[in-house]
């Protein structure tokens, strides 16, 4: 049996050990990959302040190299009186090498070791769903080109406001979207700063040498203070989960008006077969039960930086325990995210528009206030205009001219979707991922 990194001649009680744990070990398989690589970071500064020869650098390297890679295969597992996945690849290490692979500690903490795990592990996750939101984007506009002519209501307060087309209707999430990823941009910014070397906390009284480990990791700069690093545990999580829930929130509101306009009452599109599904009493019900559950997928991550800033509030600098159960939620949100975007992106893709909708008299009024427009623009004063239009409209007297000719940017005749895209691709620009790939293949010797 592998005893605890931590353990001396006192033995845990076991269910203190199980209470403790939790799912801590199932938690670790996310960040493992990135546990090796921190520590090949960490091992070749060691070997620079002369902490390990260049021999014991070498087989360290090769070794570890070797775990990365049964790790990317699969066949990488915690065992089960192992702690944690530090535990884990150091045992390994021992087993492969001896007293050499005891010497791979040397300079840090688990503290700084999981804080470097999980800003690695965050830093190539926030690519994911950066690459995930980018085709989401590409199709919203490639569906508001699409549908840039058909009009459809406008509303407000629910109520049948003005002309719009669902040329505006998709191109309005793909810029929603734009904003989303500037706030990620900023978590990126927050997340891509090296903790190695603050230990515990407190740092070390071995020269380590950060800014050696800070270019080999790819990172944009470190966290400085060490007390700070520690302190950014929690922090950096809430935040990059703020940026998570807003791409969350955009796509949910998509998920609600889908819902609303695939109705029979408003009858505006129609969602492909393959993603509904019936009734079990009512045979000619087509019900839009992935764009609820997307609805829902939605609000819960929405509630993510919530449940850390509930876990987080009122801890005194330094770690706390407390700091683990955050990584239980937190961890499987980019895989819970990534699924959302990749199913709305399809759906979307296969939404059918209704291109008749203003056949329906209804919706005649919602061209009031062109007809308001047009007689100003004859030379009305616009409060006349308005109480002409107003009084036409009460004595059953108006007829809706349904011919809209809007020409500002972003409106119905000029959508702008090129400018969007070029903000869009600015936006993805502002994360600099080539910086951090070349830092990791150049670890792993590729």
């Amino acid at each position: 049996m592998a005893s605890k990194l931590w353990e001396k001649n006192v033995t845990v009680n076991t269910d203190v050990e199980t209470y403790t744990v939790g799912r801590d070990r199932e938690m670790d398989m996310y960040l493992a990959r990135f546990d090796v690589l921190g520590s090949l970071a960490h091992i070749t500064m060691l070997q620079s302040v002369e902490l390990l020869t260049k021999e014991e650098l070498d087989i360290l390297t090769a070794e570890l190299r070797d775990i990365y890679a049964i790790i990317e295969k699969g066949d990488f597992a915690i065992e089960p009186d192992v702690e944690d996945v530090h535990s884990q690849v150091e045992l390994m290490l021992t087993r492969r090498l001896g007293d050499t692979g005891k010497k791979i500690h040397s300079g840090r903490s688990r503290n700084d070791q999981v804080l470097v795990d999980l800003k690695l592990f965050t830093r190539e996750r926030i690519e994911d769903i950066t690459r995930a939101v980018a085709s989401l984007f590409n199709t919203l506009i490639d569906q508001s080109e699409r549908y840039k002519n058909v009009l459809m209501p406008g509303y407000t307060h629910l109520q049948v406001a003005m002309p719009s087309s669902f040329g505006l209707w998709f191109g309005a999430y793909a810029e929603s979207l734009i904003d989303d990823l500037t706030v990620l941009s900023a978590a990126y910014k927050v997340a891509n700063r090296n903790p190695l070397g603050s230990a515990a906390g407190y740092g070390s009284s071995f020269p380590l040498d950060r800014s050696m480990t800070t270019r080999l990791l790819g990172f944009e700069s470190m966290n400085y203070n060490v007390v700070y690093a520690q302190m950014g545990r929690g922090k950096t999580e809430r935040i990059v989960a703020q940026a998570l829930g807003s791409i969350a929130a955009t796509v949910g509101k998509l998920a609600y008006d889908a819902c609303l306009f695939n109705s029979q009452n408003f009858g505006f599109i129609k969602l492909p077969d393959q993603y509904t599904t019936g009734s079990s009493i009512m045979p000619h019900k087509k019900n839009p039960d992935v764009f609820e559950l997307t609805r829902a997928k939605c609000n819960k991550l929405q509630a993510l930086p919530y449940e850390i800033t509930l876990i987080t509030t009122n801890l005194p600098s330094g770690y706390f325990r407390d700091l683990q159960l955050v990584k239980e939620n937190f961890l499987p949100a980019f895989d819970n995210l990534a699924d959302i975007l990749s199913m709305v992106t399809r759906m979307v893709s296969e939404i059918k528009v209704n291109t008749e909708i203003l056949d329906d008299p209804r919706y005649d009024l919602m061209f009031s206030v062109e007809e308001v427009n047009r007689l100003v623009v004859a030379g009305m004063p616009f409060r006349d205009a308005y109480k002409k239009v107003g009084l036409d409209i009460e004595n059953g007297d108006f007829t809706a001219r349904k011919a809209v000719d809007h020409t500002h940017e972003g409106s119905i005749g000029n959508l702008c979707n090129d400018a969007l895209r070029a903000l869009f691709d600015k936006t993805v620009d502002s994360f600099d991922f080539t910086t951090y790939h070349a830092a990791v293949d150049s670890l792993l010797g590729r």
